[in-house]
């Protein structure tokens, strides 16, 4: 009897006049929906407008959010297919070939990540992505230490990983020192040599900031680092295939690093440890001794794979990337600057990565700005800490004003983004600075000459 019911059900699903309408592809950009709408009227209802958390656009936007994540290179996704369908095995299965397999494919990976920083693949752990790497560097390092070495010195623009890793060190008595930075965003190296103390286990850096895009003097640091025999981890989520990394020349003893920031799949990340001079950490996860027993648990051989490959792209193309992220960069800055008063850029020009461009507008409220972009893929700061509306803790360390700080909006130029699509964040982000300009009183009052600093504000 159930199997009558069964095969009844299944027989009037399959006969079943499918409604194909839902089944439409969304447009893929702003401009492809307008094209539909005008070339097809009988489907405007439908092509008209994406709806999501309440906010309807006529299209996808265009993404110039990169340091939040990247997209997956399509090459990478080629090389990441085979392990999803066919070559499937567990990569620490020894007793049949399709654990050799994918464990062959693991080690390629591993060696491909290490090529790209100039390090050995013995000195490479997979991870779950940069956050987890840090946790293993900062904690691990201070627990396996903890007899001799009390001090961390780290800086206030790190990554919330790295600083809440850091607090809570704190919380277990270990002391942490938090560099300021200039207003550039770069570390004064004086300061750093300043804070080094006999019992100093970890220098903490972050290669370049996720924010403001700027690059700190990483030879310099692991030159000093080296001088007080004092162990250098640094965050190179944000450097990795973006600008050339070599762990002998910075003189890391840790990195942590990120697939997605790569053009590689979310969910995977690495942790470089150098062998000579050793460097030990007390692992943050037990279980099967994976990895040498520093991060256990099986490994995802797609996404290993994904990372490796990622890694190869950018070993092969980053020179060729840096020239162009360069020139959309300035087409950014020089079409919004040509059009705006008050812009300001935060960070230091000189020593930055191409494809980062964070901006203040002066007389203009942040969330408004960034509402009204809803056809540009922008965000206010980090992609983790961009829930707050607090201004950017990184911005403040910079002693940018809060005002200032409210009204930034972090541009992120990478490998697929056109000219097209800048000309047209510039044109969106210029029309609605001054739109809300038009209606800010302010900068009305700027305009006839009152200097906004000197009126004495009278509060009722």
């Amino acid at each position: 009897m159930t199997s009558k019911l069964l095969t009844s059900i299944l027989r009037h699903h399959l006969t079943k006049k499918t409604n194909l309408n839902h089944l439409r592809r969304q447009p893929l950009s702003t401009a492809t929906a307008t094209a539909t709408a005008l070339s097809d009227p009988q489907n405007h209802e439908e092509t008209s407008g994406i709806t999501m958390k309440g906010v309807k656009i006529s299209g996808r936007p265009l993404y110039l959010d990169v340091q939040a994540t990247s997209p997956v290179d399509p090459r990478v996704l080629d090389a990441m297919l085979p392990f999803n369908i066919s070559q499937y095995g567990n990569p620490h299965s020894r007793t049949h070939f399709y654990g050799w397999e994918s464990d062959n494919a693991v080690e390629h990976a591993r060696s491909q990540v290490a090529a790209l920083i100039s390090a050995s693949p013995k000195e490479i752990v997979f991870t779950s992505g940069a956050t987890e790497s840090n946790n293993i560097s900062i904690k691990g390092v201070m627990h396996f230490y903890k007899e001799k070495k009390k001090h961390v010195i780290t800086t206030q623009t790190e990554h919330k990983c790295v600083l809440d890793s850091c607090r809570h060190l704190q919380q277990e008595g270990f002391d942490v020192t938090y560099l300021p930075v200039e207003s550039d965003g770069l570390v004064d190296l004086e300061k750093l040599k300043a804070a080094v103390r006999p019992d100093t286990g970890l220098v903490s850096v972050m290669a370049v900031n996720n924010e403001i895009g700027v690059v700190q003097p990483m030879e310099e640091i692991g030159k000093i680092c080296k001088e007080f025999n004092v162990p250098f981890h640094t965050d190179a989520a944000q450097a990795l295939g973006k600008i050339p990394v070599d762990v002998d020349k910075w003189n890391v003893s840790l990195m942590s690093l990120s697939g997605h920031k790569v053009y590689g799949p979310k969910g995977v990340g690495a942790l470089y440890l150098r062998r000579r001079p050793r460097i030990r950490v007390e692992p943050q996860m037990n279980g099967g001794g994976q990895e040498r027993g520093i991060r256990s648990g099986t490994l995802p051989t797609p996404l290993v794979v994904g990372m490796g490959a990622a890694c190869e792209v950018a070993m092969r193309e980053m020179e060729y990337d840096e020239k162009r992220l360069s020139a959309l960069q300035q087409r950014l800055l020089n079409g919004i600057r040509d059009k705006l008063d008050g812009v300001v850029v935060n960070g230091s020009m000189e020593s930055r990565y191409v494809g980062n461009l964070n901006l203040s507008f002066a007389y203009v409220e942040g969330e408004s700005l960034l509402m009204g972009l809803k056809e540009v893929a922008v965000s206010s700061g980090s992609a983790c800490t961009s829930a707050s509306l607090e201004p950017s803790y990184v911005l403040r360390a910079l002693g940018v004003e809060e005002d200032m700080a409210h009204t930034s909006i972090r541009f992120g130029i990478g490998r697929f983004t056109t000219e097209d699509e800048i000309d047209r964040a510039v044109q969106l982000t210029v029309t609605q600075v001054e739109k809300l300009r038009e209606m800010s009183p302010l900068y009305e009052m700027v305009k006839e000459g009152i200097n906004i600093k000197d009126i004495q504000w009278s509060q009722h």
